[in-house]
């Protein structure tokens, strides 16, 4: 009986592997991305809109790959204006080989009640996707430094001050393929003020399932905490939304 169970044990053990090691390792396209909506309504005792959009673009070539965004938030309560949000970032990769990659990123974000009338920041720095599977799996982190310029608003300092220095940012992105139809993308991101300045830490939670084709159903949560804001300013945000989701 024993001389039968490590054989068949051994089979059995080695199917998962040798099951991985026959998929095929997908080229990436040289542009990909994805369009996404989601809107809620409701009306009765209180009137409610919530509209959310992202469009998200990858170009990627031999040496390197580029991260486009844009994305907005609406939300209004019986006419009241209660969110508005809009962001853009730009990050390029140079990459020195499939797992080492050298990067400059951009960001520009726009919050009608964050206390700010602008947010913008420049960084650059070194990136390692350290793990990656055939099905499009990986893990990657990366470490570099920056400089911000957060506009105070106007309405809160007349002077319209300015949070501006330098920071180190520290990043990591892990996205796992559930099943061939679903997956799983954890996002997180501190910037840590080296000039007496705010640290800001965020997080990104996504699952997504596919429904049709291209189309998915998209579930996000984000969290993001400012270490020093402006008077009459949460130090905590958060957003939970639910979209439809199309891929390219």
């Amino acid at each position: 009986m024993k001389r039968v169970f490590i054989p068949v044990m051994s089979a059995l053990l080695a199917t998962p592997l040798a099951y991985a090691a026959d998929q095929p390792v997908v080229d990436p396209k040289p542009i990909s991305g994805s369009a996404e909506l989601g809107y809620i309504a409701t009306s009765g005792n209180s009137d409610t809109n919530n509209l959310n959009g992202r469009l998200a673009i990858t170009q990627e070539s031999l040496k390197w790959r580029t991260d486009y965004s844009l994305s907005s938030l609406f939300s209004s309560a019986d006419d009241d204006t209660t969110a508005e949000k809009y962001s853009g970032s730009v990050q390029s990769n140079y990459k020195f080989n499939t797992e080492e990659f050298w990067y400059v990123r951009g960001t520009y974000d726009r919050d009608r009640f964050g206390g700010y009338r602008h947010q913008s920041s420049v960084s650059t720095g070194y990136g390692n996707r350290f793990w990656q599977q055939a099905d499009g799996s990986y893990l990657e982190a990366s470490a570099g430094v920056g400089y911000r310029d957060y506009g105070i608003d106007r309405d809160i300092d007349p002077d319209g001050k300015s949070d501006r220095g330098s920071f180190v940012r520290l990043a990591a992105t892990y996205e796992n393929k559930l099943t061939a139809n679903s997956l799983f993308r954890q996002d997180l991101t501190s910037e840590i003020s080296t000039s007496g300045g705010s640290t800001v830490n965020e997080s990104v939670s996504a699952i997504q399932a596919n429904i049709l084709n291209d189309l998915a159903m998209k579930l996000a949560y984000r969290i993001k905490h400012t270490s020093d804001v402006p008077a009459d300013t949460e130090k905590t945000d958060t957003e939970t939304t639910v979209s439809v989701l199309y891929s390219f």
